[in-house]
Parts: C-alpha cells; sequence; structure tokens
C-alpha cells in the first residue's frame, strides 16, 4: 500500500496538487504516527515538503520556508532507514526538491 501511496503522491505533485499529496501520503502516515520507526518520520517529511509547496502556490512565502526546514530535518533520515522503498524515497526526496527549486521565489 505504501508504494502506491507514494505514487499517488508524486503524480499529485506532478500536476500541483499538492494539498490532495499530502493526503495521499497522511492515508500511510497518520496510522503509524506514534511510531518511533525513521521510516515513519521520513513520511512526515514527506508531507511537510507537500504542504510548503502549497503554501508557496498560495503564496504564503515565510511560512513555508519554515515547512520546508521541517522537511529538511527529516530528510536526513534517508540516510538510516532500511527499506525495499528506500530507492522510492531518494528519487521523491530529489523530485520534491526540484519541484520547490522551481517554486520558491527566493531560490531563483
Amino acid at each position: 500500500m505504501i508504494a502506491e501511496k507514494i505514487e499517488e503522491f508524486r503524480q499529485c505533485l506532478q500536476e500541483e496538487r499538492f494539498y490532495d499529496a499530502h493526503e495521499a501520503l497522511e492515508e500511510v502516515w497518520f496510522p503509524q504516527r506514534f511510531e518511533q520507526s525513521d521510516e515513519v518520520k521520513l513520511l512526515k517529511g514527506f508531507i511537510n515538503a507537500s504542504v510548503s509547496l502549497e503554501l508557496i502556490k498560495k503564496g504564503r512565502i515565510p511560512q513555508s520556508k519554515k515547512v520546508w526546514m521541517n522537511y529538511l530535518k527529516y530528510r536526513q533520515l534517508l540516510f538510516k532507514i532500511d527499506s525495499p522503498l528506500l530507492n522510492n524515497y531518494y528519487q521523491l526526496s530529489r523530485y520534491l526538491e526540484n519541484i520547490y527549486l522551481h517554486k520558491s521565489p527566493n531560490t531563483h
């Protein structure tokens, strides 16, 4: 189920439906949110990234930066987890960061 939700998340990002991306991944994260798993925390980071992109879309740049910093905090967990989905997570991280680079007004 996680792989399918990651693909849905990515598709929503591609269509710039950042809120929907957040919702897609939250379906997986929410039931596990109290687990102390680095993989679950990484999912939370991806959710934060999509929220940050939605905030950029709404013109709320300072809030977006704050939420993006949360994503960056969780992103480093990529180097700590052992998951069959690790390659998916790496690709998703690169994809999110590319979108952020092109959407954030202070990265141009």
